[in-house]
């Protein structure tokens, strides 16, 4: 194996060791959540987790059985989208739900991991030799964003439930 494609291979054990502790920690806090909107963010999270480690996991298996990165096309397409998810979730939910600060927490936990996936990610495209490997960590970049973005929403709607209509309905106060 040459040596861009052990540091490849490396970092591939990164992802998916990555991918499997966001899903067992997704997991757990969908199944402890209060609140729909958070329990429902994380098992759509948990499941696109799921779908990134299966994803990097056959990029891996090319990357050290083949010594080549695959030359395949990598859009990761999911059933409903995050933002499906909660806008759904938004309008099903009662504006005084008070979701336990344990929630939030999570919440504020995940937005940790996803930032440090999307840097990682992000780090690894600009390092790729290879188009097939700059567009597969673009992918992934692009994934982590959203489940970043999603869940700056989220807290800030479970935080504040009417601010957050305010804000996003760019309500005027004219008097």
């Amino acid at each position: 194996m040459t040596h861009h494609n052990e540091k490849g291979a490396e970092a591939l054990q990164t992802a998916l060791q990555m991918e499997i502790e966001g899903k067992q920690f997704y997991s757990q806090s969908a199944e402890s959540s209060s609140t729909q909107l958070a329990r429902e963010l994380f098992q759509h999270l948990a499941a696109q987790e799921d779908v990134h480690y299966q994803t990097i996991q056959e990029v891996y298996d090319a990357v050290t059985n083949k010594n080549e990165w695959p030359q395949r096309e990598t859009v990761f397409k999911h059933p409903r989208s995050l933002k499906a998810v909660f806008t759904e979730a938004t309008e099903m939910m009662d504006v005084e739900a008070d979701p336990a600060s344990a929630e939030m927490e999570a919440i504020k936990t995940a937005m940790s991991m996803e930032d440090k996936s999307y840097s990682f990610y992000r780090n690894r495209q600009e390092e790729a030799t290879s188009a097939a490997e700059k567009q597969f960590y673009q992918a992934l970049t692009a994934e982590e964003r959203t489940h970043y973005l999603t869940l700056v929403a989220s807290y800030e709607y479970l935080s504040n439930p009417q601010g957050w209509f305010t804000m996003k309905e760019h309500w005027s106060l004219d008097g």
